[in-house]
């Protein structure tokens, strides 16, 4: 079987598969209350039961791991796999669209809906490659699982539940990054601080409510103040917490306004002052004295995601991915010397870094596959990302952004390229069909 076959089939499969995508993404898969067979919510749950029914009629052997997890399998080997890892949940899928959010829609070549991209066009696209790999019959010594979670975007607390009863893979990938292959993610640290406030100033604030998510930069903020009647409405612009650089952040956008116009005064105006300086456009730790960079990694990204002010205490979060070569103690103990009076810090979720093999054999077939499809470099890089290659051992990510593809994950109008999407598809087939051979 050559390769040009492989991807002749993928060529072919392509209505197939964009029947079966739309119907996947038509389930709304946000995460919701914990039921009866279902741990993250209906959604999630309805999604990953339509997928495995999918699986089924392409063929293959499927499973239901703690009704958090499921796979569709060639291959006879329980125990020893190469796995591909992906999510069927979704964030929430915000305002604004132009397109309906829980569907798919092709328009000039492009697709959109929430999910295209992170992750149900990626994981069912590798579903596809290996449909096209069973239908080819290309000869497999080692079994393959497609794995398809339910909670990556919460936390990946679906992960945890399927290594319960099940055996992790010798190795493989997630297709909820970008290219080429990544060999490291950068450590991940996010922490409120508390400021107590002694003055009474709080009451300076009448409303103060904004639309926050810890995947996002927050991009809308509603604060009126008690000495004005009309309210004032703060617009920023949503982007990945990852991604801080290409957002605005409503957050530090009120901040700014209210201390150059000496909108607010006592120990509140000064907490703000000190958000203004230290945070805002200051994606990279500079205010805060934690710009740490090194060559694998780049820069560390800071991310202010949430705020509430209430009573007397202020309460702001922020997530920080610092590189590969720093450690959070490192970044912590900068922090702790730059907070504004009368704080203190909380943690509220640890992520160290992950670093994979540079030279495991793995890599070089994805360096092969991504370079024959795109020629493109593929020398392996790291990531700010967080996917379930921290959790499930011995993965790493693999696509499906290419370079200079950013800020559209978790925005509205989320969208993929149909070139890039079936491109996609090819690189997978053939990366799969050397691995297991």
């Amino acid at each position: 079987m050559t390769q040009q076959q492989i991807i002749q089939a993928v060529n072919e499969c392509q209505t197939e598969f964009l029947t079966a995508l739309k119907k996947i993404m038509a389930i709304n898969s946000v995460k919701g209350p914990e039921t009866d067979g279902a741990p993250f919510g209906i959604g999630p749950k309805q999604a990953l039961d339509a997928t495995l029914k999918l699986a089924e009629a392409l063929g293959f052997k499927t499973g239901l791991v703690g009704n958090a997890m499921g796979y569709a399998q060639l291959g006879t080997n329980d125990q020893a796999y190469i796995a591909v890892v992906g999510h069927l949940d979704v964030v929430h899928e915000g305002t604004g669209w132009h397109y309906p959010p829980f569907d798919l829609t092709l328009d000039q070549g492009v697709l959109y809906g929430r999910g295209i991209l992170d992750n149900k066009g990626p994981i069912l696209s590798n579903l596809f490659a290996l449909a096209v790999l069973k239908r080819l019959d290309v000869p497999l010594s080692k079994t393959i699982r497609i794995i398809f979670g339910t909670d990556e975007e919460s936390g990946s607390a679906d992960v945890p539940l399927y290594l319960q009863t099940e055996q992790p893979p010798l190795y493989g990938y997630t297709p909820d990054c970008k290219y080429p292959a990544v060999y490291g993610e950068r450590g991940v640290v996010a922490f409120d601080i508390i400021t107590h406030l002694t003055d009474g100033s709080l009451q300076q604030l009448k409303t103060f409510k904004g639309n926050f998510d810890r995947s996002a930069v927050p991009d809308s903020l509603t604060v009126q103040l008690t000495k004005e009647s009309q309210i004032r409405q703060y617009t920023g612009k949503r982007a990945p917490s990852n991604a801080p650089e290409l957002g605005l952040n409503a957050l530090t956008l009120f901040a700014q306004e209210v201390t150059d116009q000496h909108l607010l005064t006592g120990q509140l105006g000064d907490y703000l002052a000190w958000c203004s300086a230290a945070l805002h456009q200051k994606h990279y730790g500079e205010g805060l004295g934690i710009d740490f960079a090194d060559a694998d990694s780049g820069a560390l990204i800071l991310t202010p995601f949430n705020m509430s002010l209430t009573g007397e205490q202020c309460q702001l979060s922020l997530s920080v991915r610092y590189p590969i070569s720093i450690s959070e103690e490192t970044v912590m103990k900068k922090v702790s010397q730059q907070l504004p009076a009368n704080s203190q810090i909380k943690l509220t979720r640890r992520m160290p870094s992950t670093v994979f093999p540079k030279d495991h054999p793995m890599l070089a077939v994805m360096k092969a596959s991504y370079e024959l499809l795109t020629g493109l470099d593929g020398t392996p890089v790291t990531t700010t990302g967080a996917t379930y290659a921290r959790s499930m051992p011995n993965i790493v990510a693999f696509g499906p952004s290419f370079p200079g593809q950013k800020g559209i994950a978790h925005n509205k109008d989320e969208y993929m390229s149909l070139n890039d999407l079936m491109t996609n598809m090819k690189i997978y087939a053939l990366t799969l069909a050397t691995l297991a051979k």
